[in-house]
């Protein structure tokens, strides 16, 4: 069995829908980024390819490559999950807290979990997911930031 991490941060700005997890959500703000900016499913990859050993989402998708420009995050998830099928492996769960202030995320919750579980080829149930917020401080609780985390579990095929 093989454990990873992800973790990612996006400033956000004005102007909405919020992509997140692979689900636009309506909010005022948007994350802002080289590729979708979706910090849930980037903190994904990242662990999904640290639990494999296979190197970061910056590393398979560098920002100096002008063909992630824009990228949709979800064909990252798909290439990461194709790494770690490579070499053998499979993902059992994930678990992914999201720090945001706003927008809450219960009511979105299971959709983000269906279609992450999609994307990954396991049940919905094998995803968790948590909203958090900062009580107000720092860049998180000011609405200038959103984080994301993500641990998962992998096991050989």
């Amino acid at each position: 069995m093989r454990i990873g991490i992800g973790h990612d941060t996006h400033r956000l700005e004005p102007g909405g829908p919020l992509r997140l997890g692979g689900v636009e959500i309506p909010h005022d703000r948007h994350a802002v980024g080289h590729s979708d900016a979706d910090v849930l499913l980037h903190a994904v990859v990242d662990a999904l390819l640290g639990a494999a050993a296979l190197g970061d989402i910056g590393q398979m998708f560098p920002d100096t490559d002008p063909a992630n420009r824009d990228r949709d995050s979800a064909e990252m998830v798909h290439a990461a999950r194709d790494a770690i099928a490579a070499v053998g492996l499979r993902v059992v769960n994930i678990d992914c807290i999201v720090h945001a202030q706003r927008p809450r995320l219960l009511a979105h919750r299971q959709m983000i979990r269906t279609r992450i579980a999609d994307m990954l080829h396991i049940e919905p149930e094998c995803v968790g997911l948590k909203g958090k917020t900062a009580e107000g401080l720092g860049p998180v609780g000011q609405q200038e930031a959103i984080v994301a985390q993500c641990v998962c579990l992998l096991d050989e095929r």
